[in-house]
Protein backbone atom coordinates (compact mmCIF):
# COMPACT_ATOMS: atom_id res chain seq x y z
CA UNK A 1 0.00 0.00 0.00
CA UNK A 2 2.91 2.74 0.64
CA UNK A 3 4.11 1.91 -2.74
CA UNK A 4 0.49 3.23 -4.28
CA UNK A 5 -0.21 7.29 -4.78
CA UNK A 6 -3.90 6.33 -5.80
CA UNK A 7 -6.11 3.67 -5.76
CA UNK A 8 -9.64 3.51 -7.85
CA UNK A 9 -11.66 0.42 -7.35
CA UNK A 10 -14.88 -0.22 -9.52
CA UNK A 11 -15.75 3.73 -9.63
CA UNK A 12 -18.86 4.64 -11.10
CA UNK A 13 -20.90 8.14 -11.33
CA UNK A 14 -24.50 8.20 -12.14
CA UNK A 15 -26.23 11.03 -12.81
CA UNK A 16 -29.88 11.70 -13.60
CA UNK A 17 -31.13 13.47 -16.18
CA UNK A 18 -34.86 14.72 -16.77
CA UNK A 19 -36.61 15.81 -20.25
CA UNK A 20 -38.07 18.73 -18.39
CA UNK A 21 -37.14 20.84 -15.33
CA UNK A 22 -40.57 19.78 -14.04
CA UNK A 23 -40.04 16.53 -13.52
CA UNK A 24 -37.51 16.13 -11.18
CA UNK A 25 -40.40 17.81 -8.91
CA UNK A 26 -42.77 15.11 -10.26
CA UNK A 27 -40.79 12.01 -9.36
CA UNK A 28 -40.25 13.99 -5.95
CA UNK A 29 -43.62 14.03 -5.37
CA UNK A 30 -44.81 10.82 -6.86
CA UNK A 31 -46.63 8.83 -4.47
CA UNK A 32 -46.45 5.61 -6.76
CA UNK A 33 -42.22 6.00 -7.33
CA UNK A 34 -42.80 6.67 -10.82
CA UNK A 35 -39.87 7.05 -12.86
CA UNK A 36 -39.42 10.57 -14.72
CA UNK A 37 -35.52 10.09 -15.20
CA UNK A 38 -32.71 7.98 -17.51
CA UNK A 39 -29.13 7.25 -16.16
CA UNK A 40 -26.64 8.38 -17.25
CA UNK A 41 -23.07 6.44 -16.36
CA UNK A 42 -20.24 9.28 -16.54
CA UNK A 43 -18.26 6.84 -15.24
CA UNK A 44 -18.77 2.55 -15.04
CA UNK A 45 -16.96 0.01 -12.92
CA UNK A 46 -13.18 2.18 -13.58
CA UNK A 47 -10.76 0.68 -11.62
CA UNK A 48 -6.57 1.41 -12.00
CA UNK A 49 -3.59 2.16 -9.83
CA UNK A 50 -0.99 5.01 -9.76
CA UNK A 51 2.35 4.19 -8.01
CA UNK A 52 4.24 6.66 -6.23
CA UNK A 53 6.56 8.57 -8.84
CA UNK A 54 4.47 7.25 -11.53
CA UNK A 55 3.70 10.08 -14.50
CA UNK A 56 0.64 8.52 -15.66
CA UNK A 57 -1.92 10.20 -18.62
CA UNK A 58 -5.49 9.36 -18.81
CA UNK A 59 -7.05 10.11 -22.45
CA UNK A 60 -10.50 9.83 -24.56
CA UNK A 61 -12.54 11.65 -26.64
CA UNK A 62 -15.58 14.23 -25.34
CA UNK A 63 -17.78 13.01 -22.57
CA UNK A 64 -15.57 9.83 -21.91
CA UNK A 65 -15.48 10.68 -18.19
CA UNK A 66 -11.96 11.92 -17.80
CA UNK A 67 -12.29 15.53 -15.90
CA UNK A 68 -15.23 13.15 -13.76
CA UNK A 69 -12.71 11.20 -12.68
CA UNK A 70 -10.45 13.56 -11.03
CA UNK A 71 -12.82 15.18 -9.96
CA UNK A 72 -13.89 12.73 -7.64
CA UNK A 73 -9.84 11.89 -6.84
CA UNK A 74 -9.53 15.58 -5.57
CA UNK A 75 -12.74 14.90 -3.07
CA UNK A 76 -14.62 17.51 -5.70
CA UNK A 77 -17.56 15.12 -6.59
CA UNK A 78 -18.34 12.22 -4.42
CA UNK A 79 -18.47 9.21 -6.27
CA UNK A 80 -22.15 6.86 -6.65
CA UNK A 81 -20.24 3.34 -6.15
CA UNK A 82 -16.46 2.21 -5.32
CA UNK A 83 -13.88 3.65 -3.59
CA UNK A 84 -10.57 5.75 -4.38
CA UNK A 85 -7.87 5.53 -1.95
CA UNK A 86 -5.07 8.57 -2.13
CA UNK A 87 -1.69 8.98 -0.11
CA UNK A 88 -0.04 12.15 0.04
CA UNK A 89 -0.71 15.63 -0.67
CA UNK A 90 -2.36 16.70 -3.68
CA UNK A 91 -2.61 19.65 -5.55
CA UNK A 92 -4.85 20.01 -8.77
CA UNK A 93 -5.55 22.27 -11.38
CA UNK A 94 -8.80 21.20 -13.04
CA UNK A 95 -11.10 23.49 -15.03
CA UNK A 96 -10.47 27.25 -15.01
CA UNK A 97 -11.97 28.64 -12.20
CA UNK A 98 -12.02 25.85 -9.73
CA UNK A 99 -10.56 26.92 -6.10
CA UNK A 100 -10.57 30.39 -6.96
CA UNK A 101 -12.66 33.45 -5.52
CA UNK A 102 -13.25 35.65 -8.83
CA UNK A 103 -13.83 38.70 -6.60
CA UNK A 104 -10.23 38.39 -4.61
CA UNK A 105 -7.24 40.15 -5.96
CA UNK A 106 -4.50 37.30 -7.01
CA UNK A 107 -2.55 37.58 -3.60
CA UNK A 108 -5.86 36.73 -1.66
CA UNK A 109 -6.98 34.12 -3.69
CA UNK A 110 -2.83 32.89 -3.06
CA UNK A 111 -3.67 32.85 0.33
CA UNK A 112 -7.03 31.38 0.17
CA UNK A 113 -6.06 28.27 -1.80
CA UNK A 114 -2.83 28.12 0.71
CA UNK A 115 -4.88 28.12 3.64
CA UNK A 116 -7.34 25.29 1.99
CA UNK A 117 -4.32 23.09 1.67
CA UNK A 118 -3.39 22.96 5.60
CA UNK A 119 -0.58 25.66 5.42
CA UNK A 120 -0.11 28.86 7.88
CA UNK A 121 0.17 32.49 7.09
CA UNK A 122 3.99 32.18 7.49
CA UNK A 123 4.01 28.85 5.39
CA UNK A 124 2.61 30.61 2.52
CA UNK A 125 4.65 33.81 3.24
CA UNK A 126 8.10 31.48 2.53
CA UNK A 127 6.04 30.56 -0.89
CA UNK A 128 4.74 34.00 -2.09
CA UNK A 129 7.89 35.24 -4.04
CA UNK A 130 8.24 31.49 -6.22
CA UNK A 131 4.48 31.47 -6.83
CA UNK A 132 4.71 35.14 -7.74
CA UNK A 133 7.75 34.73 -9.96
CA UNK A 134 6.48 31.63 -11.59
CA UNK A 135 3.18 33.22 -12.73
CA UNK A 136 4.99 36.85 -13.61
CA UNK A 137 1.57 38.75 -14.13
CA UNK A 138 3.25 41.89 -12.86
CA UNK A 139 0.72 44.28 -11.20
CA UNK A 140 -2.51 42.16 -11.91
CA UNK A 141 -1.83 40.43 -8.86
CA UNK A 142 -3.04 42.73 -7.14
CA UNK A 143 -6.29 43.14 -9.21
CA UNK A 144 -9.42 40.68 -8.54
CA UNK A 145 -8.93 37.75 -10.75
CA UNK A 146 -12.59 38.66 -12.68
CA UNK A 147 -10.80 41.33 -14.88
CA UNK A 148 -7.98 38.43 -16.02
CA UNK A 149 -7.61 37.10 -18.87
CA UNK A 150 -7.53 33.06 -19.44
CA UNK A 151 -4.24 33.19 -19.99
CA UNK A 152 -3.06 35.07 -16.65
CA UNK A 153 -5.35 33.05 -14.28
CA UNK A 154 -3.64 30.11 -15.36
CA UNK A 155 -0.39 31.30 -14.80
CA UNK A 156 -1.53 31.82 -11.02
CA UNK A 157 -3.42 28.94 -10.81
CA UNK A 158 -0.64 26.61 -12.06
CA UNK A 159 2.16 29.07 -9.85
CA UNK A 160 0.38 27.98 -7.03
CA UNK A 161 -0.56 24.51 -7.77
CA UNK A 162 3.22 23.26 -7.82
CA UNK A 163 4.49 25.74 -5.65
CA UNK A 164 2.57 24.45 -2.13
CA UNK A 165 5.33 20.93 -2.58
CA UNK A 166 2.41 18.85 -3.23
CA UNK A 167 3.11 14.66 -3.28
CA UNK A 168 0.38 14.65 -6.38
CA UNK A 169 0.06 16.67 -9.11
CA UNK A 170 -2.89 16.44 -11.13
CA UNK A 171 -3.62 18.58 -14.13
CA UNK A 172 -6.70 18.98 -16.35
CA UNK A 173 -6.30 20.30 -19.66
CA UNK A 174 -5.50 23.68 -18.06
CA UNK A 175 -1.98 24.01 -19.75
CA UNK A 176 -4.13 24.31 -23.12
CA UNK A 177 -5.15 27.80 -22.08
CA UNK A 178 -1.50 29.60 -21.66
CA UNK A 179 0.81 30.89 -24.61
CA UNK A 180 3.56 28.69 -25.72
CA UNK A 181 6.19 30.08 -23.38
CA UNK A 182 4.27 29.45 -20.71
CA UNK A 183 3.53 25.82 -21.68
CA UNK A 184 7.15 25.30 -22.05
CA UNK A 185 8.11 26.68 -18.64
CA UNK A 186 5.20 24.51 -16.92
CA UNK A 187 6.54 21.28 -18.64
CA UNK A 188 10.45 21.97 -17.21
CA UNK A 189 8.33 21.89 -13.97
CA UNK A 190 7.13 18.27 -14.76
CA UNK A 191 10.77 17.15 -15.28
CA UNK A 192 11.47 18.55 -12.29
CA UNK A 193 8.63 16.69 -10.29
CA UNK A 194 9.59 13.52 -12.12
CA UNK A 195 13.17 13.49 -11.27
CA UNK A 196 11.83 14.32 -7.15
CA UNK A 197 9.70 11.51 -7.48
CA UNK A 198 6.34 12.62 -7.49
CA UNK A 199 3.24 11.85 -8.83
CA UNK A 200 1.51 13.19 -11.40
CA UNK A 201 -2.16 12.60 -13.21
CA UNK A 202 -2.39 14.27 -16.56
CA UNK A 203 -5.50 15.03 -18.48
CA UNK A 204 -4.87 16.30 -22.00
CA UNK A 205 -5.29 16.17 -25.98
CA UNK A 206 -1.73 16.85 -26.56
CA UNK A 207 -0.90 13.60 -27.82
CA UNK A 208 2.37 14.51 -27.76
CA UNK A 209 2.87 15.88 -24.04
CA UNK A 210 1.16 12.33 -23.07
CA UNK A 211 3.89 10.44 -24.84
CA UNK A 212 6.38 12.24 -23.37
CA UNK A 213 5.49 12.25 -20.13
CA UNK A 214 3.80 9.50 -18.88
CA UNK A 215 4.97 6.46 -17.71
CA UNK A 216 1.53 4.69 -18.87
CA UNK A 217 -1.89 5.47 -20.11
CA UNK A 218 -5.36 5.13 -19.26
CA UNK A 219 -7.43 4.75 -21.93
CA UNK A 220 -11.49 5.73 -21.25
CA UNK A 221 -14.48 5.56 -23.57
CA UNK A 222 -18.03 6.44 -22.49
CA UNK A 223 -17.21 6.69 -19.24
CA UNK A 224 -15.25 2.82 -19.29
CA UNK A 225 -11.74 2.01 -19.02
CA UNK A 226 -10.57 0.52 -22.68
CA UNK A 227 -7.38 0.23 -21.84
CA UNK A 228 -4.29 0.54 -19.72
CA UNK A 229 -0.76 0.11 -20.72
CA UNK A 230 2.55 2.14 -22.67
CA UNK A 231 2.06 5.44 -24.24
CA UNK A 232 2.44 4.44 -28.15
CA UNK A 233 -0.13 1.69 -27.61
CA UNK A 234 -2.79 3.72 -25.97
CA UNK A 235 -2.46 6.46 -28.35
CA UNK A 236 -2.72 3.66 -30.99
CA UNK A 237 -5.84 2.81 -29.79
CA UNK A 238 -7.08 5.94 -29.00
CA UNK A 239 -6.69 7.16 -32.84
CA UNK A 240 -8.56 3.84 -33.41
CA UNK A 241 -11.16 5.05 -31.31
CA UNK A 242 -11.66 8.68 -32.78
CA UNK A 243 -11.87 7.23 -36.55
CA UNK A 244 -14.26 4.08 -34.51
CA UNK A 245 -12.44 1.67 -35.91
CA UNK A 246 -11.47 -0.02 -31.44
CA UNK A 247 -12.59 -3.52 -31.67
CA UNK A 248 -11.12 -4.72 -28.30
CA UNK A 249 -11.77 -8.11 -29.38
CA UNK A 250 -9.55 -7.49 -32.05
CA UNK A 251 -5.57 -8.60 -31.91
CA UNK A 252 -2.88 -6.94 -33.97
CA UNK A 253 -2.43 -8.69 -38.01
CA UNK A 254 1.00 -10.83 -38.21
CA UNK A 255 3.24 -9.74 -40.84
CA UNK A 256 1.82 -12.90 -42.91
CA UNK A 257 -1.19 -11.11 -42.50
CA UNK A 258 -0.29 -7.87 -44.02
CA UNK A 259 1.60 -9.87 -46.61
CA UNK A 260 -1.67 -11.86 -48.01
CA UNK A 261 -3.42 -8.77 -48.53
CA UNK A 262 -2.42 -8.67 -52.06
CA UNK A 263 -2.12 -12.17 -52.97
CA UNK A 264 -4.90 -11.51 -55.54
CA UNK A 265 -2.52 -8.95 -56.79
CA UNK A 266 -0.88 -10.46 -60.12
CA UNK A 267 2.92 -8.67 -59.03
CA UNK A 268 5.68 -11.35 -59.17
CA UNK A 269 7.56 -9.69 -56.40
CA UNK A 270 5.97 -7.55 -53.83
CA UNK A 271 8.80 -4.38 -52.98
CA UNK A 272 7.76 -4.45 -49.13
CA UNK A 273 9.20 -8.03 -48.97
CA UNK A 274 12.47 -6.04 -49.26
CA UNK A 275 12.28 -3.95 -46.05
CA UNK A 276 12.74 -4.95 -42.42
CA UNK A 277 8.89 -5.05 -41.36
CA UNK A 278 7.62 -4.51 -38.17
CA UNK A 279 6.64 -8.37 -36.16
CA UNK A 280 3.26 -6.47 -34.84
CA UNK A 281 1.79 -4.41 -36.91
CA UNK A 282 -1.92 -2.98 -36.47
CA UNK A 283 -3.68 -2.95 -39.71
CA UNK A 284 -7.38 -1.70 -39.73
CA UNK A 285 -10.04 -0.18 -42.00
CA UNK A 286 -13.56 -0.92 -43.21
CA UNK A 287 -11.95 -2.76 -46.07
CA UNK A 288 -13.11 -0.39 -49.16
CA UNK A 289 -9.27 0.24 -49.75
CA UNK A 290 -6.45 -2.14 -48.96
CA UNK A 291 -2.94 -0.55 -49.01
CA UNK A 292 -1.33 -4.29 -50.15
CA UNK A 293 2.46 -3.41 -51.11
CA UNK A 294 4.68 -0.29 -50.01
CA UNK A 295 8.12 0.35 -50.30
CA UNK A 296 10.72 2.99 -48.92
CA UNK A 297 13.42 4.20 -51.73
CA UNK A 298 16.39 5.61 -51.29
CA UNK A 299 18.39 8.27 -53.91
CA UNK A 300 19.69 5.55 -55.94
CA UNK A 301 16.55 3.89 -55.78
CA UNK A 302 17.19 1.05 -53.95
CA UNK A 303 14.48 -0.45 -51.80
CA UNK A 304 16.14 0.21 -47.76
CA UNK A 305 14.98 0.92 -44.20
CA UNK A 306 18.24 3.28 -43.74
CA UNK A 307 18.40 6.69 -45.25
CA UNK A 308 21.10 9.16 -45.19
CA UNK A 309 20.30 12.06 -43.70
CA UNK A 310 20.38 14.88 -46.24
CA UNK A 311 19.43 12.52 -49.08
CA UNK A 312 16.07 12.57 -51.64
CA UNK A 313 13.66 9.81 -50.85
CA UNK A 314 11.02 7.98 -52.08
CA UNK A 315 7.85 6.45 -50.34
CA UNK A 316 5.83 4.88 -52.35
CA UNK A 317 2.23 2.50 -51.58
CA UNK A 318 0.38 1.02 -53.62
CA UNK A 319 -3.74 1.16 -52.80
CA UNK A 320 -6.53 -1.45 -54.18
CA UNK A 321 -10.15 -0.46 -54.21
CA UNK A 322 -12.59 -3.04 -53.40
CA UNK A 323 -15.41 -0.12 -53.78
CA UNK A 324 -15.64 2.84 -56.11
CA UNK A 325 -14.49 5.74 -53.41
CA UNK A 326 -14.65 9.64 -53.95
CA UNK A 327 -11.75 11.45 -53.17
CA UNK A 328 -9.61 9.26 -51.34
CA UNK A 329 -6.54 10.56 -48.98
CA UNK A 330 -3.36 8.97 -49.40
CA UNK A 331 -1.30 9.84 -46.44
CA UNK A 332 2.18 9.14 -44.65
CA UNK A 333 3.36 9.64 -40.98
CA UNK A 334 6.85 8.89 -39.59
CA UNK A 335 6.51 8.82 -35.33
CA UNK A 336 9.63 8.72 -32.95
CA UNK A 337 9.62 5.10 -30.85
CA UNK A 338 7.81 7.16 -28.21
CA UNK A 339 4.65 7.52 -30.44
CA UNK A 340 5.14 11.17 -31.10
CA UNK A 341 4.56 12.32 -34.58
CA UNK A 342 7.55 13.92 -36.30
CA UNK A 343 6.37 14.61 -39.72
CA UNK A 344 3.74 13.75 -42.97
CA UNK A 345 1.82 14.75 -45.08
CA UNK A 346 -0.89 13.63 -47.46
CA UNK A 347 -2.43 14.10 -51.09
CA UNK A 348 -5.15 16.64 -49.19
CA UNK A 349 -2.38 19.08 -47.17
CA UNK A 350 -0.64 18.78 -50.30
CA UNK A 351 -3.54 19.55 -53.00
CA UNK A 352 -2.90 16.69 -55.32
CA UNK A 353 -5.61 16.60 -57.78
CA UNK A 354 -6.51 12.98 -59.40
CA UNK A 355 -9.54 11.55 -60.47
CA UNK A 356 -11.78 9.25 -58.27
CA UNK A 357 -10.90 5.77 -58.37
CA UNK A 358 -13.32 2.85 -59.18
CA UNK A 359 -13.91 -0.66 -57.63
CA UNK A 360 -10.90 -3.10 -58.32
CA UNK A 361 -8.51 -0.34 -59.84
CA UNK A 362 -5.40 0.23 -58.18
CA UNK A 363 -3.21 3.24 -57.41
CA UNK A 364 0.30 4.07 -56.52
CA UNK A 365 1.43 7.02 -54.76
CA UNK A 366 5.01 8.37 -54.32
CA UNK A 367 5.99 10.98 -51.54
CA UNK A 368 9.32 12.32 -52.36
CA UNK A 369 11.31 14.31 -49.95
CA UNK A 370 14.39 15.02 -48.48
CA UNK A 371 15.64 13.82 -45.67
CA UNK A 372 15.99 16.14 -42.99
CA UNK A 373 15.20 14.11 -40.00
CA UNK A 374 17.62 13.79 -37.29
CA UNK A 375 19.66 10.58 -37.33
CA UNK A 376 17.75 7.89 -35.26
CA UNK A 377 15.51 5.03 -35.23
CA UNK A 378 11.34 6.41 -36.50
CA UNK A 379 8.79 4.01 -37.52
CA UNK A 380 6.38 4.60 -41.02
CA UNK A 381 2.96 4.38 -40.79
CA UNK A 382 1.01 4.87 -44.26
CA UNK A 383 -2.73 5.29 -44.86
CA UNK A 384 -6.01 5.67 -47.33
CA UNK A 385 -8.42 7.66 -45.76
CA UNK A 386 -11.38 9.89 -46.51
CA UNK A 387 -14.89 10.99 -45.98
CA UNK A 388 -18.30 9.37 -46.62
CA UNK A 389 -21.29 11.05 -46.04
CA UNK A 390 -19.66 13.98 -44.29
CA UNK A 391 -17.92 11.54 -41.96
CA UNK A 392 -14.01 11.46 -41.70
CA UNK A 393 -13.35 7.50 -42.52
CA UNK A 394 -10.78 4.84 -42.41
CA UNK A 395 -10.44 2.60 -45.56
CA UNK A 396 -6.88 1.04 -44.71
CA UNK A 397 -3.84 2.19 -42.08
CA UNK A 398 -1.09 0.05 -41.43
CA UNK A 399 0.52 1.98 -38.24
CA UNK A 400 4.55 1.66 -37.49
CA UNK A 401 4.46 -0.84 -40.87
CA UNK A 402 8.93 -0.73 -40.71
CA UNK A 403 11.43 1.02 -39.48
CA UNK A 404 13.32 3.97 -40.89
CA UNK A 405 17.02 4.48 -39.50
CA UNK A 406 18.74 8.09 -40.18
CA UNK A 407 22.20 7.66 -40.79
CA UNK A 408 23.85 11.14 -39.88
CA UNK A 409 26.97 12.61 -39.25
CA UNK A 410 25.95 15.47 -37.87
CA UNK A 411 22.69 16.19 -35.72
CA UNK A 412 21.09 19.43 -34.36
CA UNK A 413 18.65 20.36 -31.92
CA UNK A 414 15.49 18.66 -31.92
CA UNK A 415 13.78 16.83 -34.46
CA UNK A 416 14.74 18.11 -37.74
CA UNK A 417 17.61 19.93 -39.38
CA UNK A 418 16.92 23.42 -40.42
CA UNK A 419 20.13 23.36 -42.37
CA UNK A 420 21.36 26.74 -40.98
CA UNK A 421 24.45 28.21 -43.14
CA UNK A 422 26.25 29.98 -40.93
CA UNK A 423 29.13 33.23 -41.24
CA UNK A 424 31.49 34.49 -38.45
CA UNK A 425 33.35 37.90 -39.56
Amino acid sequence: MSNISVRVDNLTKVYRLYEKPIDRLKESLSLTKKCYHREHYALKNVSFEIKKGETVGIIGVNGAGKSTILKIITGVLSPTKGSVMVNGKISALLELGAGFNPEYTGMENIYLNGTMMGFTREEIDARVDSILEFADIGDFIKQPVKTYSSGMFVRLAFAVAINIEPEILIVDEALSVGDVFFQAKCYKKFDEFKKKGKTILLVSHSLSSISKYCDKVILLNKGEKLAEGDAPEMIDLYKKLLVNQYDEEAESDSVEDIMNIGTEINDSELCKGKLTLNPVINSYGNGMAEIYDFAIFDDRGKIVNQITKGSVFKIMMKVKFNQAVSDPIFAFTIVNLQGTDVTGTNTMIENINFESPKANEVREITFTQRMDIQGGEYLLSLGCTGYMDGDFTVYHRLYEICNINVISDKDTVGFYDMNSRISVE
